[in-house]
């Protein structure tokens, strides 16, 4: 609620804005402010704080008609049963990071038992990059088009359905196929972001979205001590099949899952969307806002052109990079990380290549009780990353945040030049691999915050689809390059942060302390300023 009262031709003048829309609007020409002349108001009005969290008293909340908007009843219904439930059943569909993991698992396993050379052993990872980052896009447009949970419960039992069916595969083009259809449809999973943000208020949004992001730590975690337990037994075929385990539990709570009644509002379904906000009150116990909800219907959603506005266009081309780095960095270390500790030290790697390069293409070597112990305690580096970014995000933003989590990444890379020892060595790649992850659980907070809802899911998934081109090239760094350099190649990774962590500086928009744009025909930046703990002293850009 932002209000003034100045003194204009005897009369006091009474201007109020409406809490959710712009202070400018593209559409003929409405302000969005009201005046009422009113006689005999004192000019001194003393002004009133809010404590942290506290609700907006109910004489202010429409002070000028009986309406509100979507961003209104989530902010004013709160935080509570409802959002925890969603918290599960959205987390359900982040943990497919079992499907990414079971790669580092699978691939040895195939390369003994199918006698396949390096190059078919790669290829099975890349092909699932391929399947993602040619989706990515079009998850998101279908989610702007027809809905948020439309998207994402047919990406999910599209992932279900190939990645069960990838345990029957009975050759290699088979399987190779079948994990590039897995990877389609986990090109598609991060919408589920999309759809948890608009049903957060704003001051749990980023904390909640980051702690959605622990099942995917979990999920990795879990898939380690699966193979652990079925790998000897059952073999590789039902590690495939018990992998899809979580989405098989999303896909049967799918009944519950509600639309976006943010995305409800801009279709023009008005009586579904309030339907939703009445349903997320009786399940909160909390009272609903008084008044009609405004419904701002746009035809035009999930438009690539939406992304290019003057308004946007230099936000989505530094997001793309910022997300590209992440990828071709967090995956790159993944794939140093094993080299490094190999070799025992950078000075020793290179004797190290020489020595594998000796070795036969198709030399067996399955995976050992120790492997397994070394790839579950790189995993668990995703856990101080996330509690890291958890603690800093609402603290200094979340520019910054990724900008700090970039600057440690390309530190501890440079260190890497120094013949440190093996417990050094640890030290630092953990370091690296917590910031890293931090930094791209900070870009999911982000980037469903800065885009308007027309075209959120669109933003999100150009984006993802950015980050699996980096995913895509992080090989020929971290593994071809390195057989020349490994200086080259840290320095690569290392400059790469440097010039991502200039970006996020550059990001001409801050989303701590905003609300959730709804329509792309309105200028960004006005949504609930003044309702989150918002200093005088951030941009309003």
């Amino acid at each position: 609620l932002q209000g003034s009262i100045p003194s204009f031709c005897g009369f006091r003048v009474v201007k109020f804005r409406r809490t959710g829309e712009s202070s400018r609007s593209d559409e003929d020409g409405i302000s969005g402010e009201h005046e009422v002349h009113i006689e005999g108001v004192r000019t001194e009005l003393e002004p009133v704080e809010l404590g942290d969290g506290a609700a907006v008293p109910k004489e202010f909340a429409n002070p000028t008609d009986d309406t509100f908007m979507v961003e209104d009843a989530v902010e004013a219904i709160g935080f509570g049963k409802f959002q925890w439930k969603l918290s599960v059943i959205t987390g359900l569909a982040w943990a497919n990071a079992m499907e990414m993991m079971i790669l580092s698992i699978l691939a040895p396993q195939l390369h003994c038992e199918w006698r396949l050379p390096s190059w078919q052993v790669a290829l099975l990872t890349s092909v699932v990059f391929v399947g993602m980052m040619s989706s990515s896009t079009l998850w998101g447009n279908i989610s702007d088009q027809y809905g948020r949970k439309t998207g994402l419960k047919i990406s999910v039992l599209w992932t279900l359905y190939y990645g069960i069916l990838s345990g029957f595969a009975p050759i290699y083009s088979w399987i190779l196929v079948l994990r590039g259809l897995v990877g389609f449809g986990i090109g598609g999973v991060p919408q589920s972001v999309t759809l948890y943000a608009e049903f957060l208020p704003m001051k749990a949004r980023a904390k909640c979205i980051l702690l959605i992001e622990v099942f995917w730590a979990l999920g990795t975690v879990f898939e380690v001590l699966l193979a652990v337990v079925v790998m000897p037994t059952l073999g590789w075929r039902w590690l495939l099949i018990l992998s899809a385990l979580p989405l098989l539990l999303f896909a049967g709570l799918c009944f519950w899952l509600p639309e976006s009644a943010r995305y409800d509002v801009l279709s023009g379904n008005q009586d579904k969307a309030l339907a939703t906000l009445k349903r997320i009150a009786t399940e909160n116990g909390a009272p609903m806002p008084l008044g009609k909800l405004v419904v701002s219907r746009q035809e035009d959603r999930g438009k690539m052109r939406d992304l290019f506005t003057p308004h946007f266009r230099w936000t989505t081309l530094l997001l793309w990079f910022i997300w590209f780095s992440n990828a071709f960095s967090y995956y790159g270390l993944v794939l140093l990380t094993t080299e490094l500790f190999q070799a025992g030290d950078v000075c020793s790697i290179s004797s190290r290549r020489q020595e594998v390069k000796a070795k036969c293409s198709l030399t067996c070597e399955y995976l050992t009780e120790e492997d397994y112990t070394d790839l579950l305690w790189t995993t668990l580096s995703e856990f101080p990353g996330v509690l890291v970014t958890l603690w800093i995000i609402d603290r200094i933003g979340r520019k910054k945040t990724m900008a700090l989590s970039f600057l440690v990444f390309s530190f501890c890379s440079l260190l890497l030049f120094l013949c440190v020892g093996r417990n050094v060595l640890t030290v630092l790649l953990f370091i690296a691999r917590a910031f890293i992850s931090g930094g791209f659980q900070a870009a999911y907070v982000y980037t469903p915050e800065v885009y308007p809802t027309a075209t959120r899911a669109l933003g999100l998934g150009t984006c993802s689809g950015m980050a699996r081109v980096g995913a895509l090239i992080t090989p020929f760094i971290a593994q071809v390059m390195l057989e020349s350099s490994v200086y080259l190649t840290l320095v690569v990774y290392s400059g790469c942060c440097l010039l991502a962590a200039l970006a996020s500086c550059f990001l001409p928009i801050e989303t701590k302390g905003r609300g959730l744009q709804e329509s792309s025909h309105k200028e960004w930046g006005q949504e609930m300023v003044g309702r989150g703990s918002h200093s005088p002293g951030e941009s309003q850009e």
